[in-house]
């Protein structure tokens, strides 16, 4: 007696029927063809578009946001620095739009100078360099290193 060769169907039984009438689509040559309609390609370039026009606003306002919290940052920084200075032992009298220098020694005491890290000599600033400031009109320091 001759063996039966065993047929394997190679379609997958996940996405075949027994009952191809009760598909929602055309399964054969002779069935209406899927044309998409006017309707579907206006929304389609519709929501393309609003898609593109959403990101770029969000994309916008990430933005700002980043922008507002540098400035944020900034803000925070020069009352750091103003408190440091007005806690400072100012030997002069700071004048408008003039540069000065903020130091501290290890005692954490905070002295307002002329005299830029770079001009102390040989041997350097016997004090910690903190900041470069200029005094504005408003008597609010700008960070300026």
């Amino acid at each position: 007696m001759k063996k039966k060769k065993e047929i394997i169907n190679p379609i997958d039984k996940d996405n075949i029927t027994e009952k191809p009438g009760t598909l929602t689509y055309g399964h054969h040559r002779g069935s209406f063809p899927v044309i998409p309609t006017k309707q579907g390609a206006i929304k389609s370039k519709a929501i393309s578009a609003m898609e593109y026009q959403t990101e770029m606003q969000l994309d916008q306002i990430k933005q700002q946001m980043s922008l507002l919290a540098q400035q944020a940052n900034t803000i925070k920084d020069r009352v750091e620095i103003s408190e440091m200075i007005y806690h400072a032992e100012i030997r002069f009298e700071p004048i408008i739009s003039h540069i000065y220098h903020l130091y501290k020694d290890e005692e954490e005491k905070f002295y307002l100078m002329m005299i830029a890290s770079n001009e102390w000599g040989r041997k350097g600033s016997p004090l910690n360099f903190i900041s470069t400031v200029k005094l504005l009109a408003d008597h609010t320091w700008e960070v300026i290193k």
